[in-house]
């Protein structure tokens, strides 16, 4: 590795908050396969095999995350919120974020055609570089640097997909079978400004009623939506024709 190499992934060490004990590692992560084959004089493996192992570790470290974040919520739910997490936009994103198309080695015809724009080769270097990490410093290691980098996305990933699989599910089932929406209002809030606690209802007409207890209000209308969810399941099919409407 020359001196100007290493000097430039001294930079995205600090952008990553990750100091390699073994260089080579980062190096071999940003090697695209194009490069690899255009220099094949320098014996150079691309990031391939990195990016299949890194694939593995950041599901196993963004599942374990999940476990301990949400002890109560289905597998389901927990498959569909990793599912929004570990896939190539959001990494691709998050490579963005990083700047690491400026580190790729590309082939020259991978280069010329905005290869490092490219949503895979980004989201794949970024998974290499997870892979890199792992055997620099293993799992610990690891895990410690996928919480760093991926709660904000754990986050937006787990509001996105269960508000909409309860709220929008709940308000499609009532008004195709009851010709009215859901009501949302806030029962109460308790505890300190800095661990809130926050109780909503939901109602629909007068057919159901239910409430859920959140850290925050979207939290609070998404259990509370659930519960309706499962209260209307246990309800009779209404006649034909039948139907509530406010």
């Amino acid at each position: 590795m020359t001196r100007e190499r290493r000097t430039q992934l001294e930079l995205l060490e600090e952008a990553l908050g990750y100091r390699f004990n073994d260089p080579s590692f980062l190096d071999c992560a940003l090697t695209h396969r194009s490069y690899a084959n255009e220099n094949p004089d320098l014996l150079r493996q691309d990031n391939e095999r990195l990016e299949f192992l890194g694939d593995a570790v950041l599901t196993l470290c963004i599942s374990d995350m999940l476990m301990k974040k949400f002890p109560d919520l289905t597998e389901g739910d927990l498959s569909k919120i990793r599912s929004s997490i570990v896939n190539e936009k959001p990494l691709a994103g998050l490579a963005r974020e990083l700047r690491l198309g400026d580190y790729l080695l590309l082939g020259r015809g991978e280069d010329i055609s905005g290869g490092r724009l490219k949503n895979s080769i980004l989201a794949n270097a970024l998974e290499a570089i997870i892979a890199a990490v792992y055997r620099d410093a293993g799992f610990e290691g690891v895990c410690s640097f996928v919480a760093k980098r991926f709660q904000p996305l754990l986050d937006t990933g787990t509001v996105r997909i269960l508000y909409q699989d309860y709220k929008t599910a709940l308000q499609e089932l009532t008004q195709n079978r009851f010709r009215s929406i859901p009501r949302y209002s806030v029962l109460r809030e308790f505890g300190p400004d800095h661990d809130k606690v926050f109780q909503i209802r939901v109602s629909v007409g007068d057919i159901v009623s239910a409430a859920g207890l959140g850290r925050n209000k979207k939290e609070a209308e998404q259990r509370a939506a659930r519960k309706a969810l499962e209260a209307i399941e246990k309800l009779p099919s209404p006649d034909h024709g039948e139907g509530v409407q406010e």
